[in-house]
């Protein structure tokens, strides 16, 4: 898990499908579902955006 690992998530997947990370050197990664978004649920539906991406 990316959180457990001290990765802040910028822009967390509320739509089940796209977030957005950034590296320590400061490149925006985004990371994408693959196929179908899966449904919102917590804890990415209630979590804000974080800094920029």
């Amino acid at each position: 898990d990316l959180m457990d690992a001290g990765v802040t998530i910028n822009r967390p997947p509320r739509d089940g499908h796209m977030a957005f990370v950034r590296s320590p050197d400061g490149i925006s990664i985004e990371l994408l579902q693959k196929g179908d978004a899966l449904e919102p649920k917590d804890p990415w539906a209630s979590m804000e955006n974080v800094g920029s991406w």
